[in-house]
């Protein structure tokens, strides 16, 4: 997981869109994109970046969570709504997150490099317990029309 403490000079973000990356900066707030996936950093009183919002999937242009269910993984929205999660979506969020890495010289550990991250998990399935219904623990509202 990324330490979202780390702060990067801004010499260093704006050089991203010269690695292939899209770049969009709006009032101290640059957004950054590839392969259908972003992350969001803020400009601080220094002239340094922080991130944000951590490399995510993109979903018709708003950043989303990954939710692993323990069956499937899944995409959330803000407003609430689920999707699921299709492989080519978690390889290219995987390839955004090494990549960006990479163009900010931030180390990948072996734990991190395994598979994808999720910002949210419920595995247990104990009847009584929470996270028997993985819908109700993560309050997800049931997508109309799939």
């Amino acid at each position: 997981m990324w330490n979202v403490k780390d702060r990067f000079p801004a010499k260093l973000m704006d050089a991203l869109s010269t690695s292939g990356f899209i770049v969009s900066s709006t009032g101290g707030v640059m957004r950054v994109e590839k392969y259908g996936c972003g992350a969001e950093f803020r400009r601080t009183s220094d002239d340094h970046y922080t991130m944000t919002i951590l490399p995510t999937i993109l979903l018709n242009g708003q950043f989303v969570r990954l939710w692993d269910a323990g069956y499937q993984k899944f995409l959330l929205t803000d407003d609430g709504r689920k999707f699921p999660a299709h492989a080519e979506q978690l390889v290219n969020m995987r390839k955004f997150n090494e990549e960006l890495r990479t163009a900010l010289g931030v180390p990948t550990y072996y734990n991190e490099a395994l598979g994808s991250t999720s910002l949210v998990s419920v595995y247990d399935r104990v009847k009584g317990r929470a996270g028997d219904i993985p819908d109700k623990t993560v309050g997800v509202k049931p997508v109309s029309g799939h």
